[in-house]
C-alpha cells in the first residue's frame, strides 16, 4: 500500500465545500460526552479547512445503531461540543442525506461548519452502497479523510465517496501514515517490535510481517504461552491456542532464518486465576499445573526493558499481562516505562497499550500513539487499508 498520499495541504480549499470524515465515536452517558479527545484531535484539520477559505461538511458514525435511527446515538451533543471548541456555531443536520440536509450543505458559506447526523443510521453506510456514497459526495467539492480508526473498513464514507470526489487525508491520518509507515518501512535501527495480548490468532499476520522488518521481536502476554508450549515448555492452565502450535514453531524458525532476535518470557507471575489477589514467580516454561501465567516476571521485565531502551525504533501492540489487575500489571508498566526512557522513535498501536501508557501518565513521552486499534493492527500486518488506498497518491 502506497502511504505517500495527498493531504489537505495539497488541495485548493478556497470557496470549496469539503466532505470531512472524522471519528467522533465518543463515549456518551445520558446524552453527555464523557471524553472529547476524538473531537479535540480533529480540530487542526477542521481549522485548516476553515482558515483557508473552505467550509466543512463533517460526517461520522457513533456507536452501532445497525441501520436504525436511535436518538441516544445522535451526534447532536458532538455538534455542541465541536462548536464550543472551535469558537463558532456548528449547524446540525437532521440526517446525513436527504433534501433538507443537502439544502443546508448548499447554503454553507466559507468558514461555516455543518455536522451530518450519524452515518450508521443508514445500513447503506456499512454496505458501502454506491448510491449512498454518491449522495454524500454530492454535497461537497472534495473529500478529506481524517478518521484513521475506520480506514480498515470499506464503508461508504471511508472509501466509497472517493470514487466521486478528489480525495486526500487530513492531519491525523497523515501523522499515522508517517509514524507507523515510517517505523515499518524506514526505521532507525535496531528496530524492536513488542507484541502482547491474549491470543496468538489475533497477531498471526503481524508476527509474520514483522519478522521481515524487525531486528528484535519481544513476545509477552497470554500469546507467549503458545510459543513456550510449542518449544516444549510446561504452561499449566495458561492461555493456549492449540491449533497454532505448528504455526508458532514455524515463526520461531523464520526468526532464526531472518536473523531476528526473538525473545520470549524467561519467568512469569502465575496464579490460580485472573481474579487472584497476588501471584507467585516461576520459570515461564515451568508453570505449576494448577496455575496460569498472568504477567511477565521480573527477570523478563529487565530483559525486555534493556532491548527497548537500546532501540532506534520501537513499535508496541498489546499488554504483557492482565494489566487491569494490580497484581499482574508490573510487566506492562515496565514496558511502558522503558519506552518512555527510549531515545529512539516509539510508536504505540492498539487499544490496551494506549490505555496503559495513558493510565501511567506516559503518553506525552511517546513519539506517536495511534488513534486506531484495528486499523493500526492491520497496518502492521501489511494489509491494504481501503480507506487509505482510495486516496489520491502524491
Amino acid at each position: 500500500m502506497n502511504c505517500n498520499k495527498k493531504t489537505v495541504r495539497d488541495m485548493d480549499l478556497k470557496g470549496k465545500k469539503v466532505l470531512l470524515r472524522c471519528d467522533f465515536n465518543v463515549p456518551m452517558k445520558d446524552g453527555r460526552i464523557s471524553d472529547d479527545t476524538r473531537i479535540t484531535a480533529a480540530l487542526p484539520t477542521v481549522r485548516y479547512i476553515l482558515d483557508n477559505g473552505g467550509s466543512a461538511v463533517i460526517c461520522s458514525h457513533l456507536g452501532r445503531p445497525k441501520g436504525e435511527v436511535k436518538p441516544e446515538l445522535s451526534l447532536a451533543p458532538v455538534a455542541v461540543r465541536l462548536g464550543e471548541l472551535l469558537g463558532r456555531s456548528v449547524k446540525m443536520a437532521p440526517d446525513c442525506i436527504g433534501a433538507e440536509t443537502a439544502a443546508m450543505a448548499a447554503a454553507l458559506k466559507p468558514g461555516e461548519v455543518l455536522l451530518l447526523e450519524n452515518l450508521r443510521f443508514h445500513a447503506a453506510e456499512e454496505k458501502n452502497d454506491p448510491a449512498f456514497a454518491s449522495e454524500l459526495a454530492s454535497m461537497a467539492d472534495l473529500y478529506v479523510s481524517d478518521a484513521f480508526g475506520t480506514v480498515h473498513r470499506a464503508h461508504a464514507s471511508t472509501a466509497g465517496v472517493a470514487a466521486f470526489l478528489p480525495s486526500c487525508c487530513g492531519f491525523l491520518i497523515e501523522k499515522e501514515l508517517s509514524a507507523i509507515g515510517g517505523a515499518l518501512e524506514a526505521p532507525a535501527r535496531p528496530m524492536t517490535a513488542v507484541l502482547g495480548g491474549a491470543k496468538v490468532a489475533d497477531k498471526l499476520a503481524v508476527i509474520d510481517n514483522l519478522l521481515d522488518k524487525a531486528d528484535v521481536l519481544l513476545i509477552g502476554g497470554g500469546m507467549a504461552f503458545t510459543f513456550i508450549k510449542a518449544l516444549g515448555g510446561e504452561i499449566g492452565k495458561s492461555l493456549l491456542d492449540g491449533e497454532k502450535l505448528a504455526y508458532v514453531a514455524a515463526m520461531v524458525e523464520k526468526a532464526k532464518k531472518n536473523g531476528v532476535k526473538l525473545l520470549l518470557p524467561t519467568d512469569a507471575v502465575a496464579a490460580p486465576s485472573i481474579d487472584s489477589a497476588e501471584g507467585v514467580s516461576c520459570p515461564a516454561d515451568r508453570i505449576p499445573e494448577d496455575m496460569m501465567g498472568l504477567d511477565i516476571g521480573e527477570q523478563t521485565r529487565r530483559l525486555f526493558a534493556a532491548e527497548i531502551e537500546s532501540s532506534g525504533t520501537v513499535i508496541w501492540n498489546g499488554p504483557m499481562g492482565v494489566f487491569e489487575q494490580p497484581a499482574f500489571a508490573a510487566g506492562t508498566e515496565a514496558v511502558a516505562e522503558a519506552m518512555a526512557r527510549c531515545g529512539g522513535t516509539t510508536v504505540i498501536g492498539g487499544g490496551d497499550s494506549v490505555a496503559a501508557v495513558q493510565k501511567l501518565g506516559l503518553a506525552g513521552r511517546m513519539t506517536h500513539i495511534s488513534t486506531g486499534g484495528g486499523a493500526s493492527l492491520e497496518f502492521m500486518e501489511g494489509k491494504e487499508l481501503p480507506g487509505i488506498a482510495c486516496l489520491e497518491d502524491r
